[in-house]
């Protein structure tokens, strides 16, 4: 009987079509499983049968994948001392939403994929939780061999701690077989935090009926008999149903897929066993396109680093629908401090949302206007946060960043209006953001002693990029209003910002560079911030003020990379490219990019994408697995 699931092996094969170069960025850990911030499995290792797959906190989520070949089993993915002897990998890439293994089993190659169907322009398919392992086998002889498979879960991946009693289940439904997995105890919202990993809903390992249950020690398996083949394709779906997501202000939110309660997570999955073949050839065919991108944009090395950025950014993230029926797209902010909805983390993942949905760009800034516009908030600047995830009950952070959230939402939404043509979003919270830009209008220009978001940097008074920050932000929103016919405060509002920044070249310029606070000669820091200036052709700055600034990073950079300032020699690689976005030249814009890749392809940390690191090492310092690698798309805006 032909297998339905069975896509032709044509378009299926492994990497970028020819046309394309492939990745050759080895990632500080390869992305496997991305569904949330909850929901996630990585490879710390070089070869998938090296260690376990983790979790982004580094707690173990273990798969295991083993091929039987003419009776000899080789382990490919995952550990377990049951299987020894493992296959030889061949090759390893990374892809936007895609990555692919080969390896050599006895006489037959094993190809296998793990895809994350994260299209941005369809919310359903979206938050559909539910990823797909394939596999495809061949014969290296031409001659046909007895081929099998075993594809195990552990439990593990439904507990925040190993001691925690679970219960299994398994059945057969509309041509799909189930095995989950859950906690007893079932504490749905019951934890906060950071390092910390869902322990309710239930872990889902699922597969079409070709596919046998096994019985394997700590595991949820199934095993694949192919007899004797010379060529053979299958898959196996991971999934998770968390059944309730956020606690939004006292209302318990169910997952965008389930926001009305009408689906369920057998329904997820009929649906993603049906839309199979054509998700994997449109992953891939938006993979290719991303890379063509990418490469004209940045060249090669630029977009192998977007590639390995795409997955974490998105899933970091959780989409819901608030009471109101608005699109919540909620940041965790992952190794930091565990909060939800962070301004500052929103900001410099934005670049991604803003190119591919503004609805989802607005899901970034919807709960800061409500958290305001309900009350719960009464300061004449924007929230930090909105709490610790995935309690969303107000903010937890202990330190307000007044300039630094202020100016994030003035562009951000200025972004939505003149980037997206979207300004009723603007009309609709006029009111709270000229109360934003009044206080920007006043405290901007020569913000006092406070974080940015830099924050592990210190508080820092006279900061001339937060600055530089408040003079866009304050452009940004005199735009916005001569698109929305408020002429007056248009005016009014561009010729501060032009009075500002012409101010601000005379207080910070420093010889050859702009320097790093209004009353510390000697200093420099990244002015990221300007990149804006061009993306939402505010012309606010002269084209000198970039050139200056970029002739100088040139000088003072490391192997690595650019630092943030002059103050130490660990970077964000977000800023640095946001700071390579505002180059006229390829030169330029590749001469500050690629010490990031190299910095990814060498750094001995192996841990999801980190944006906090070393410029003089290749040492990572701090913040792993966020969505603020987002920003890495700022140069395609």
């Amino acid at each position: 009987m032909k297998n339905k699931y069975l896509l032709p092996l044509l378009l299926l094969i492994a990497g970028c079509s020819a046309e394309l170069p492939k990745n050759e960025l080895r990632p500080s850990s390869y992305p496997l499983i991305t569904i949330d911030p909850y929901t996630n499995a990585w490879s710390a290792a070089d070869r998938l049968y090296d260690s376990a797959p983790e979790h982004w906190t580094g707690k173990p989520f273990p798969l295991l994948g083993v091929v039987t070949v003419d009776g000899a089993d080789y382990r490919f993915m995952g550990v377990d001392s049951l299987y020894s002897r493992t296959a030889s990998q061949l090759s390893a890439e990374v892809q936007a939403m895609n990555t692919y293994y080969s390896f050599e089993a006895g006489p037959v190659e094993l190809s296998v994929r793990f895809t994350a169907p994260l299209f941005m322009d369809n919310l359903d398919l979206l938050s559909r939780p539910v990823n797909y392992m394939r596999f495809s086998v061949s014969s290296r002889d031409g001659a046909p061999h007895e081929v099998s498979l075993l594809v195990g879960e552990s439990p593990l991946w439904c507990v925040d701690t190993p001691d925690e009693p679970v219960w299994h289940n398994s059945y057969e439904k509309n041509g799909l077989s189930y095995q989950l997995v859950g906690t007893q105890e079932q504490n749905i919202l019951g934890k906060k935090g950071d390092d910390v990993r869902i322990n309710w809903g239930y872990a889902y390992l699922t597969a079409p009926t070709s596919w046998n249950k096994a019985e394997l020690r700590d595991y949820m398996a199934f095993s694949r008999d192919f007899g004797k083949i010379s060529e053979a394709a299958d898959m196996v779906m991971v999934g998770y149903d968390d059944i309730y997501s956020i606690d939004y202000f006292g209302t318990w939110l169910r997952p965008w897929w389930n926001r009305d309660s009408f689906s369920s997570i057998e329904k997820q999955f009929e649906a993603a066993a049906a839309d199979y073949q054509d998700l994997l050839f449109r992953s891939e065919e938006f993979d290719k396109s991303l890379r063509r991108e990418a490469i004209k944009r940045g060249g090669v090395h630029y977009a192998d680093l977007c590639a390995a950025a795409y997955r974490q950014a998105v899933t970091a993230h959780k989409l819901v629908q608030s009471p109101s029926g608005e699109v919540l797209w909620f940041s965790k902010e992952n190794n930091s401090n565990g909060s939800i909805g962070t301004v500052d983390v929103t900001y410099p993942s934005a670049p991604l949302f803003l190119k591919y949905n503004q609805e989802l760009a607005k899901g970034l800034l919807n709960h800061i206007f409500e958290y305001s516009e309900s009350g719960r908030w009464t300061k004449p600047f924007p929230a930090h946060d909105v709490g610790t995830y995935p309690i969303a009950n107000g903010q937890t952070y202990p330190y307000d960043m007044p300039v630094e959230e202020a100016g994030n939402m003035l562009i951000l939404t200025g972004a939505v209006a003149i980037l997206c043509g979207d300004t009723d979003y603007a009309a609709k919270h006029w009111e709270t953001l000229s109360i934003w830009a009044e206080y920007l209008s006043k405290f901007g220009y020569n913000p006092d002693n406070q974080l940015c978001t830099d924050d592990f940097a210190g508080r820092l008074a006279h900061n001339v990029n937060l600055s530089a920050k408040a003079i866009l932000a304050l452009a940004a929103y005199g735009k916005t209003a001569l698109l929305l016919g408020h002429k007056d405060i248009a005016k009014n509002y561009l010729v501060m910002a032009e009075s500002m920044a012409e101010k601000w070249q005379e207080e910070a310029f420093e010889t050859d560079h702009y320097l790093l606070t209004f009353d510390s000669p000697g200093t420099w820091s990244q002015k990221y911030n300007l990149a804006w200036d061009k993306v939402l052709n505010l012309n606010i700055f002269p084209d000198s003020v970039r050139e200056t600034e970029l002739s100088y990073y040139l000088k003072v950079q490391n192997e690595y990379g650019l630092p943030l300032d002059s103050r130490k020699e660990y970077t964000k690689i977000d800023w640095i490219l946001w700071s390579a976005s505002m180059a006229k030249d390829r030169e330029t814009f590749e001469a500050l990019a690629d010490p990031v890749w190299k910095f990814e392809n060498e750094t001995p940390d192996r841990v999801p994408m980190g944006d906090w690191v070393w410029t003089d090492k290749p040492k990572w310092q701090a913040m792993k697995a966020r969505s603020v690698v987002g920003g890495l798309f700022m140069p395609l805006l």
